[in-house]
């Protein structure tokens, strides 16, 4: 589906970043020109594309740069297009993790000196959060604080990120389904940038809701992995932190972030002879499912 998405947004911008599972980023600048009409305008105009085309109902964010567009999108309804036209109040109240690139490491310090939001980010000195976080980050967690984001949009652009989901039969409830398809999830993004010799810094949970609404929290590794128990457990850990309880859930989904290539990244030596075994299982399961296919080898909970 998001193939033919990506061209179907390819008729009002050739600059469109596809950020799988289903997530779209384009730059519609010229779009907004050539067309001679606003962002909620246009974004109307595709979602009944889409909607007629293909039978998706889109949910869309606008705004100056690639961060705002991608926080409009987390907020707004299917059906409404959300436009940010003030960055500054429409981060001001917003909690600083909300911000890209700032982890549950970097919130905590700032937490720890009052920077609880994104407001008070933008009102300290400059100085001040290069001290706290350092000089590149500080001023980059400045600027972003401000609604600048000078990331551009890349069309065609090697995957910074993977992505896997899955979709529940019913309305789940169930806490342990939930965690079934997050691990059948870990296992097989850990699979695939196993094989393709990537590592991932930081995982990314959508939880997708009865009422097809959605909620997506992050959170960095440790350190670049694709070890499969290092993946799961970190899952687990951000699914926890929903306080799902007893939430009618749709799908899941789990996205790595942050590829890079698995040579140039450091691992550190364990002392854990379990840790080790494990990796020397996973290798031999990773032999074992290139010969005979993805399923030759499971873990026990999803073999039946």
């Amino acid at each position: 589906m998001l193939p033919r998405l990506v061209d179907l947004l390819g008729e009002f911008t050739p600059v469109v970043e596809a950020a799988p599972p289903d997530s779209l980023l384009a730059d519609m600048g010229g779009a907004l020109r050539y067309f001679g009409r606003g962002p909620a305008e246009l974004a109307a105009v595709i979602r009944v594309r889409a909607l007629a085309l293909h039978g998706v109902d889109c949910v869309i964010g606008a705004g100056p740069n690639p961060m705002l567009a991608r926080m409009a999108a987390r907020d707004a309804r299917p059906g409404v297009t959300l436009v940010v036209d003030d960055p500054a109040a429409f981060l001001r109240d917003r909690p600083v993790v909300a911000l890209d690139g700032v982890g549950r490491a970097t919130a905590r310090t700032l937490c720890g000196y009052g920077l609880d939001s994104a407001g008070r980010v933008a009102d300290a000195p400059l100085a001040v959060l290069q001290r706290l976080v350092g000089a590149k980050a500080g001023r980059e967690l400045w600027e972003r604080a401000r609604g600048v984001d000078r990331t551009p949009v890349v069309p065609n652009a090697a995957a910074r990120s993977a992505a896997a989901e899955r979709a529940f039969p019913h309305d789940e409830t169930d806490r342990d389904a939930h965690r079934r398809a997050l691990l059948s999830l870990a296992a097989e993004l850990g699979a695939r940038l196993r094989t393709e010799r990537q590592v991932c810094r930081s995982l990314a949970v959508t939880v997708r809701y009865a009422d097809r609404t959605t909620t997506t929290r992050s959170r960095a590794l440790p350190e670049p992995t694709a070890h499969t128990a290092a993946l799961t457990a970190l899952a687990y850990a951000v699914h926890d932190s929903l306080g799902l309880q007893r939430a009618r859930v749709r799908g899941i989904a789990l996205r790595a972030e942050g590829l890079t290539d698995a040579e140039g990244s450091a691992h550190q030596l364990s002392l854990d002879p379990a840790d080790e075994k494990a990796r020397r299982i996973e290798a031999v399961a990773d032999l074992a499912r290139a010969k005979f296919g993805p399923r030759a080898v499971l873990p026990g909970s999803l073999a039946a």
